[in-house]
Formats: C-alpha cells, structure tokens, sequence
C-alpha cells in the first residue's frame, strides 16, 4: 500500500509527482489517498492534477495491472457521503476521458485500469472513539486485501517478498534516470532474476542430494529395479520445491525457467538413464545367447529357435526401459533398441554361419570317409571298370550325402538360391575328393605298375606263386604283365567323370605294346584329344616316358625268372643252345646283359 496525501502543488513539483505516482503504481496493489471532505470538488486541494498525472503515467505502462485507488475522505461533514462520493467519482471519470490516450486504449474505460474506492473518516479531533472504530475498520479491510473481494485487485504481477526490495530498488533506479519506462519489463526482469536463483539452487541442492547420489552409484554396478520410479520422485521433489518458491513470480518467466531447470536436471541425471540402458541392452543380447544355444541343443530349428529367443528377449528389454522411464522426460530408447535388434542379428547371422559350417564339415567329413578309401581301392585294382565304378560310387555317395543335408538345414529356413549353391559346393566337394585322390594315384603310378606286373609276372592264374621249371613260355607272361600294368596306366592318364570316350588306352597299347609303326608318334604331345585340360593327370609325353622306365625297372625281375628256368632246366633236363636263350631276351625286348653266358 502507498499512501499520498493531498496537498497544494506546484508547476516544478510534477517530475517528482509523476515519479512518485509511477513508483506507488509499480510497488503497491493498493494507493491509499487522504482527503480532506470539504476539498471534494476543488481543483488543487482535490489532487485533480495528481490524479491526472496518475492517469498519465498508467498510460506509459505497456501492460499494466489493475491497481486500486482508495480515497479515504477525512472529517467528514454533515453532508452524507453518499451525496459527495458521486461528485468524487465524477470528478475521477472527467480526469480519465481528458487524459491523452495511446492507440491501443483510446476506448478504455477507467474500470479496466482502475477499482476506485472510497471511504470516509470522521474528525478525530471531534469524534476519537468514532474515528477509531472507522479505522479499525479499514484496517480489517487491508488484512484482508488479497482475499477473493478484496482491496487488493487482480494482483497480475506481484513481486513476491524475496524479491521485493530488489525490485523496488530497481524500480526508482529506473525512475530517477529517467529512463523509458516499462515496468512489466521490470517485472519480467525480477522474476527472471529470482527464478535463475532459485532453480540454480535446486540444480545444486539434486547434484548433492543423497539419494540420487546412492542411485548413481548403484547404477555403475548395473540394473536398478523401479530406477524410473526413483528418479523421477527425486526430481519431482525439486520441481515442486522451485514451483512452491517462485510461485508469484510473473507467470511466463516461472514457467520459462522452470522449462529451463527441468531440462537442465535431466541433462544431469541422464547418463545413469543412458547406464541403465546400456545394462538392459547387454543383458538382453546375452540373454538371447543363452537362449538360443539352448533351444537348439533342444533340437529346435535354427530360424524358429532366433525368432523365439529375439522376442522373448526384445519383450523384457521392452519391460525394462518402461521401468527406468523418467516420469518428467521424453527420452527415447528406440535408438537403443535398434542397436539391440542390431547386435542380435549379427549374432544370429555369426550363429547360423558356424552351424552351417558345422554341417557342413561333418557332411564333407561323412563324404571323405565314404569315398576317399574306396576309390582308392578302386584306383589300385584298375580295369576297364575303374572309372565307370568310381562314377557309380561317386554319385550315390553325393546324393546320400546331399538328401541327408538338406535334411539338416531344413530349420533354418533358408531361401532356394542359397540351398542350391550349398548343395552345389557339396557336389563339387565330393568331386574334387576323387580328383584329389586320382593326383595322388597318378603321382604314384610307376609304383603301381611295377607291383601289377609282379604280382601278374610271379603268380599264376591261381594266385600261387609260379615256379620256374623251364615249362613256363617267359615271353607271353611278360607280355601279359606288361598289359596288366599298361592297363593301370591307361586309367590313370585322364580323370573321367562326365563319361566321355576317349582313345587313350588304344593309343597306349597300339603305340608302347604293338609298336605299330606311324607317320607320327601319337606320343610326343603334351594333350589327349577329345580330354579337357583340366582332366589330364598324365600327358602322352610322360606316359612315354613312365613306360621306358617301367622296362628298364622290370629288366631285373625278368632275367630272374629266365635264370632260375635255366638253372632249373640244367638241373632236370637238357638246356637250350646260348642262341635260342638270346633269342628270348630279344623277343622280351631285353638287353642281353654283357659278360652273360649259360
């Protein structure tokens, strides 16, 4: 409340009247004005000017609130008051319409700026005890100002007592510069000044405060069940406390600053937030792990078993982040899931790499057991039958082989193309094992010619071990080795998996046993016709040249059998001439060793 007291004024006391005026308007819900009853309607003494520069000074105020006049009428007459405040009043309203009025208010009525009120006072001089009843009264009047009814206007505005004398403060100040005047400004600049405080101070009080220090440090070590409901009571606490202290604060500045702590706030407590779901995202893909390796040791399909477990899993994630979820924020935990999702689906993609690589292994594996000794065997006893044998073989291994994974992968419900090219690189497995397996045998080929024709040279067709008694014709079981052993050769020159004829073997025998004379040596070429490269184990040149060597290696053996038929002839019976004895060896194709005589 300001009380100005009427007086006779002077031209070079308006500044101070108007600063005076415009301080009581900015400070006060109430301006108290004394008056003495029998100046009601005069000019000077009825503060008709102070009024007037009242009203002026309202008009300055950009958006002002209402603020109430009360005329207190002192030593009041014989005349009723009900007769004189009506000329009071009248006299108000005649100030207000000849008061120069911006734009915006040139319609205003005074009712919008302005509660006028007006009480009157006896003398108390004259009547003490009456007097002092009437102001008793009128002291009632202002304890209750600012109830609903009150003297106290709308109260839009008001400055609250923390701040009350840093406002008024700043108010003259701008008052004795004389500055451009804007005192909503001027609240706005209190308020912001105060709210900034206290909001700083609830920013201080929640980085100290016990337990949501405890919560933070609970957080490092991992989940912390209702850890929403926790932090959220927390900082509900201090919102509430800056809404209690800064409730009169101008009303756009509260909200404004407190928009402002609460975003600083959760600045502050968002880490431990980011914490939890770093925790719940971890926990969650390990759960996942788990939960997969065990369905699938339980015998679930591998697809079947990943959307099972992911579910499962995004389904607890999902719990989790709605109870870490901050009542007061907005944040949101989709980036979070995605990278869940993410990792889940690299594990899934690493987990069903391995076991199909697993399968694999263990079919390839299966694969070279079934075939790798068979063919083998199949290599060493050669003949016509070796290759179509090993084509038999071949197939019905790989198409078990094949049926049996498929069967395998069905669970992971892979799409057609990648079956087809699994099942392709098993085919070609199988394949190459075989290939593999005739380089192998080609490598060691001389080796098995030499023990074919040993094995074929020192049996008889009996399998018994033949004994050189002179009866035996050397000449036509060398050559039936020797075919034995060409024979191996033959198979071994080229692989034949696609069933191709080829002239091999007929060039062979025709050119190394029948020494059929030609134009050309049909030999001395490093491919087969009709072979693709790919295919050709041993060229016709290396042919040649593994079969001179397989006769000079087998030189020994037969001089051998000549010389025990010879001796055995010496013993038991008459022995041919020198001459027929070299004749044999001629006819075999055999050097006759020098210095040799029966």
């Amino acid at each position: 409340m300001i009380v100005v007291n009427g007086c006779h004024t002077f031209q070079d006391d308006t500044t101070f009247e108007k600063q005076s005026a415009l301080f009581a308007l900015a400070v006060a819900d109430i301006v108290l004005i004394n008056m003495w009853c029998h100046d009601i309607g005069r000019e000077q003494a009825a503060n008709k000017p102070l009024l007037k520069t009242v009203f002026q000074v309202m008009m300055r105020l950009f958006s002002p609130r209402k603020t109430t006049l009360l005329f207190v009428i002192r030593d009041k007459t014989k005349t009723p008051i009900e007769l004189l405040e009506p000329v009071l009043r009248e006299d108000i309203q005649k100030i207000w319409d000849l008061v120069r009025k911006p734009e915006a208010h040139k319609n205003t009525p005074l009712s919008e700026f302005f509660n006028v009120e007006v009480v009157a006072l006896s003398s108390y001089e004259e009547k003490e005890e009456v007097f002092k009843k009437e102001v008793a009264a009128l002291r009632q009047r202002f304890f209750h100002s600012i109830s609903p009814g009150g003297l106290a206007g709308d109260r839009r505005g008001v400055v609250p007592a923390s701040g009350f004398s840093f406002s008024s403060q700043e108010i003259w100040k701008v008052i004795k510069e004389n500055r451009d005047l804007d005192l909503p400004a001027h609240k706005v600049m209190v308020a912001t000044v105060r709210c900034e405080e206290i909001a700083d101070e609830k920013l201080q009080h929640l980085a100290t405060d016990e337990s949501w220090l405890e919560l933070q440090k609970a957080v490092e070590g991992g989940l912390v069940p209702s850890f929403g409901r926790k932090l959220s009571s927390i900082l509900e606490k201090y919102f509430s406390e800056y809404d209690s202290e800064a409730v009169y604060f101008d009303e756009g500045v509260r909200k404004e600053k407190r928009l402002q702590l609460k975003s600083k706030a959760l600045d502050f407590v968002h880490p431990a937030y980011a914490s939890m779901l770093g925790h719940l995202r971890s926990n969650a893909l390990e759960s996942f792990k788990i939960r997969l390796e065990q369905s699938l040791n339980q015998g679930e399909g591998f697809a079947n078993a990943v959307r099972d477990s992911r579910q499962s899993c995004l389904l607890v994630f999902d719990k989790g982040c709605k109870d870490v979820a901050v009542k007061q924020a907005t944040w949101d935990a989709s980036k979070i899931r995605e990278k869940l999702c993410r990792d889940i689906d690299s594990h899934a993609s690493s987990a069903q790499t391995a076991k199909l690589s697993e399968l694999t292994a263990n079919c390839e594996k299966r694969l070279s057991k079934a075939l790798s000794e068979p063919v083998e065997s199949l290599f060493e006893a050669g003949g016509k039958e070796t290759w179509p044998s090993i084509r038999t073989l071949l197939k019905r291994e790989t198409e078990t082989a094949v049926t049996n994974f498929l069967d395998d992968v069905t669970g992971f419900e892979l799409d057609h193309t990648t079956i087809d090219a699994m099942v392709q690189n098993l085919k070609d497995y199988s394949q190459s094992l075989v290939e593999k397996k005739a380089r192998e045998e080609a490598a060691k080929i001389l080796i098995r010619m030499k023990d074919r024709f040993s094995t074929v040279f020192s049996h008889d067709k009996d399998s018994m071990p033949r004994v050189w008694t002179g009866k035996e014709d050397i000449t036509a079981v060398t050559k039936d080795a020797r075919s034995e052993a060409l024979s191996l050769l033959s198979v071994m020159a080229a692989i034949r998996l696609d069933e191709r004829p080829d002239q091999i073997e007929s060039i062979l025998f025709s050119s190394l046993m029948y020494s059929l004379e030609t134009s050309t040596d049909p030999l001395a070429s490093k491919s087969w016709e009709e072979v693709p490269p790919k295919d050709v184990l041993l060229t016709p040149v290396q042919c040649k040249s593994l079969w001179e060597q397989f006769k000079s290696d087998i030189e020994y053996t037969i001089i051998q059998a000549i010389s025990a038929q010879k001796a055995h002839k010496r013993k038991h019976s008459w022995l041919p001439p020198a001459w027929i004895v070299s004749i044999t060896l001629m006819a075999l194709g055999i050097d006759i060793p020098e210095g040799w005589s029966y």
